[in-house]
């Protein structure tokens, strides 16, 4: 199989069954650890970052990304980035169903994007379902946050920190807790809030 008919495949929200599919997944698997360990491995120059992620995604990276390493993905071809993007230490990328982030997305610590799931039924469990994660232009994702399969988060949403966002969220809304529930509306223009 080539990564074109398998991203062809997760587009269409396929089953991921066969030994095909399987043995593409293993080789993805280990380019992206060879290339996240070199990330990983030592300091590098905001440059040199975009470089090396413009290797991970199999194209160039906007001059205007930011990564704070490690950085950590298991497939790495379906990933894709807007303009001034901040992704802090310690996030995990499933991105075998794709994950797109929109301009000025900021993404805390130890954040996860999570694409594929299980069958629910043991006799299929092995079967993964993929399903693209979606978010918005400047969009606050908050530190240990879990983004999962199929969500689409809103221009303007932010979610707190340590949510587990199981289900879209609106534009300019607070999302917080597990699941993840509406806490309030952002109003344009809004000042922080003092504690």
């Amino acid at each position: 199989m080539t990564l074109e008919a398998f991203l062809a495949h997760v587009a269409a929200r396929r089953s991921l069954d066969t030994p095909e599919i399987a043995a593409l997944m293993n080789e993805m698997n280990d380019r992206a650890r060879r290339i996240t360990c070199a990330i990983n491995g030592a300091y590098h120059t905001q440059e040199e970052l975009r470089e090396w992620m413009g290797r991970l995604f199999g194209r160039p990276v906007d001059p205007t990304f930011r990564l704070f390493p490690p950085f950590y993905t298991d497939f790495g071809r379906n990933i894709h980035l807007g303009r001034n993007v901040f992704i802090n230490a310690g996030c995990h990328f499933q991105d075998h169903g794709g994950v797109w982030l929109g301009d000025g997305v900021l993404v805390g610590h130890n954040v996860v994007f999570a694409t594929l799931n299980h069958r629910l039924d043991p006799a299929h469990r092995a079967e993964m379902i993929p399903a693209p994660i979606i978010v918005g232009r400047n969009v606050w994702i908050g530190s240990n946050a879990t983004i999962l399969q199929g969500v689409t988060i809103g221009d303007g949403a932010v979610v707190a920190a340590g949510a587990v966002v199981t289900r879209d969220v609106e534009p300019n809304t607070i999302v917080g807790g597990a699941p993840a529930r509406r806490i309030r509306r952002i109003e344009v223009g809004e000042a922080p809030e003092r504690r």
